[in-house]
């Protein structure tokens, strides 16, 4: 993995809504590697309440420590970390500053839908109000977040959020219209957000597709949260398809340009064979001609990387690192490590890139 040489470095908010870093002029930048090394991680790294990431952030918190643990054994370059409580900067320098040895000078973060309420009674509990009414399920605003980190600069001014694309507007989609009612039109689709996030690579853009699709469970025979996980990996699978009928939050349309460099990471709650997915859900991006799958393996635990229930859901592989076919893939690897005790019911996946 590339050491880090120092530069002057200074970077401001360019956009409303996330964050990047705001460097001192000794940041160090890396050299120009042979490859970098790009990781998912579903860290677990949620609270019940609002707020209580940070302070558990501000002191030394044992889970925290472990998911720092698993991060410093594998050295990411770049890293999405899912299930990170949005709480604006906060949460995020916390933990690059206590826990990561401010090893990244740069990240972005944004608002998500989980926890924010629609106003409706989408569980059709009868109340209005409450996790299963909000536009991604969660007890507030921001709960079960995300965050990239990494070791390059980020193209903040450049990054596209779809936080606020209506499930409606996808042509032919899985939308359960017949248990939505008239409330149907005004869903959301991501129930997080999905973030194109460009990072500047020694003069190469390369850019981060970073999602977290609902789990396809917790519903009713309508299957609506199987049939928006679905739809959720579709639109990331059409997105890079440059697909022409999606807009961003800045209301700009289309997909990824052709020819663009690119990695899709996060927790997809899709496994290409197990699970409770729709049928070909993780196909949709899978089997697209643009993107590899360099398909990482543990020792032991061969694809899988979440240690879920047994013996049903049991372990699945539904953590990915998907590069474009324009990328080497030096190495991969699911990081499972012997001890029973770990932070989180997800693995880390990485995967070594020559640009």
């Amino acid at each position: 993995m590339p050491r880090l040489a120092a530069v002057a470095v200074t970077l401001a908010f360019m956009t409303a809504g996330c964050s990047s870093a705001d460097p001192s002029p000794a940041d160090p930048t890396p050299d120009e590697p042979s490859s970098i090394r790009v990781a998912t991680f579903n860290a677990s790294l949620n609270r019940s309440a609002a707020g209580q990431l940070v302070t558990d952030l501000q002191g030394e918190n044992a889970q925290a420590r472990a998911a720092a643990d698993v991060i410093a054994a594998n050295s990411p370059d770049v890293l999405l970390v899912n299930e990170f409580d949005y709480s604006g900067d906060d949460a995020v320098k916390l933990f690059n500053d206590n826990y990561l040895d401010k090893q990244y000078p740069y990240w972005f973060t944004a608002p998500v839908n989980t926890g924010v309420d629609s106003g409706l009674d989408l569980d059709k509990d009868g109340k209005l109000g409450g996790p299963g009414d909000a536009w991604g399920f969660g007890q507030f605003p921001g709960q079960y977040g995300m965050v990239v980190y990494s070791k390059y600069p980020i193209d903040t001014e450049s990054v596209r959020t779809f936080q606020n694309f209506l499930w409606k507007d996808m042509p032919d989609s899985l939308l359960p219209r017949d248990y939505y009612g008239e409330a149907s039109d005004a869903l959301r689709l991501s129930s997080k957000s999905h973030w194109d996030v460009p990072i500047d690579v020694n003069g190469k853009t390369l850019h981060v597709l970073a999602s977290h699709p609902t789990p396809p469970s917790f519903d009713g025979p309508e299957n609506r949260n199987g049939k928006r996980n679905h739809d959720e990996i579709r639109l990331s699978a059409d997105y890079i398809s440059g697909a022409d009928y999606l807009y961003d939050d800045k209301g700009v349309r289309g997909g990824l340009d052709e020819g663009a460099s690119f990695v899709m990471l996060g927790d997809q709650n899709s496994d290409p064979v197990d699970g409770d997915s729709v049928a070909g859900s993780i196909a949709q991006v899978l089997d697209l001609p643009r993107v590899q799958d360099p398909a990482p393996v543990s020792d032991e635990h061969g694809t899988d990387t979440a240690d879920f229930a047994d013996p049903k859901p049991g372990d699945l592989r539904v953590d990915y690192v998907l590069p474009s076919d324009d990328l080497t893939v030096v190495d991969s690897q699911v990081y499972w490590p012997n001890q029973a005790e770990h932070p989180s019911d997800h693995r880390l996946v990485w995967a070594d890139l020559e640009l």
